[in-house]
């Protein structure tokens, strides 16, 4: 990865190119129906739990990680069925992630994409139950026939998201985080927080739309270079904007890590370093994707759009 010691929410309109715009709408629209017929009501002692899961998960967000699915998996010619599956899944145990990060015994957020927290809108038990679903369905959701008829696939995209989430990804990071809530964090320790906590999990998205088309090695690779890089411009740019931005653009509450005193990108670097940091693991994902040429163009824009965004 690109260093960045080697040295913000959607952007307004005009800063965001309208190729890049008109596809992340399409594709979120395309992926919230697909999500929506996933988790869909029912009746019974359940009901509170599913209404819970649907909070957590539907009617908002960049879709981000299931926008990257959907474009990898479109570079290999691979049905846009299985795709929006695949995306949807990554969705929801991004939305678990979110649900267990804002609760008490974590981050402690009552506010989350400008909505309460689920666990302020339902209650902690709720919430915990929720996240615990949403996980779960995001696999069951990627084994299924009907994400894609080769078992052998299904296989690879759980044992990667299972890679991606877990002790050695996403779950990992957060218990470094919360470590870090008690002593401060050198740089490296920060990059690799969020390497796993956000990273594993961009990376994930852009190497499963590559799983999903049957690409070859190196292009399964360069896809996951792109993704980890990707992954920490975001989470950069995610720090200049809990440092800069107010909280009615970020949709939750701002300075939280400043208060906090946890260790960030911007308290180690600066804000102007920090921005410039993002704007180099932005590039550094642009020249993985040179071999895909033109096709790959909507994932070149978004990885400056990453760096760009003010949400």
């Amino acid at each position: 990865m690109t260093s960045p010691s080697q040295g913000g929410p959607l952007q307004e309109a005009p800063l965001l190119e309208a190729p890049l715009q008109g596809a992340l709408a399409q594709h979120a629209a395309a992926i919230e129906r697909t999500l929506d017929r996933l988790i869909a009501p029912v009746a019974g002692g359940e009901a509170r739990l599913i209404e819970a899961m649907r909070y957590a998960t539907l009617g908002g967000g960049k879709r981000l990680r299931g926008f990257l699915v959907v474009e990898t998996a479109a570079l290999f010619g691979a049905p846009a069925t299985g795709a929006l599956r695949a995306a949807a899944s990554v969705e929801m145990l991004h939305a678990y992630s979110l649900v267990h990060d804002d609760l008490p015994c974590m981050d402690d957020d009552d506010l989350r994409r400008g909505q309460p927290s689920t666990h302020i809108r339902f209650d902690v038990a709720t919430a915990t139950l929720a996240g615990d679903a949403l996980q779960t369905l995001a696999f069951e959701v990627i084994a299924a026939p009907e994400t894609h008829a080769d078992a052998s696939v299904r296989v690879a995209l759980v044992q990667a998201l299972a890679g991606a989430s877990g002790a050695a990804g996403m779950v990992g990071g957060q218990m470094i985080d919360m470590q870090g809530e008690s002593r401060s964090l050198a740089l490296p320790e920060v990059e690799r927080l969020h390497a796993l906590k956000t990273g594993r999990l961009i990376r994930y998205s852009a190497e499963a739309g590559a799983i999903l088309g049957g690409a070859s090695d190196t292009e399964c690779q360069r896809l996951a270079a792109y993704g980890r890089d990707i992954g920490a411009a975001f989470q950069v740019a995610d720090d200049v904007l809990d440092a800069t931005a107010s909280e009615a653009e970020l949709g939750k509450t701002a300075g939280k890590d400043q208060e906090a005193g946890k260790s960030t990108f911007v308290s180690l670097l600066g804000i102007d370093a920090a921005r410039a940091a993002a704007s180099r693991l932005a590039e550094a994902a642009v020249s993985h994707l040179a071999p895909f040429g033109s096709s790959a163009s909507l994932l070149r824009d978004l990885a400056h759009y990453v760096v760009e965004r003010r949400s």
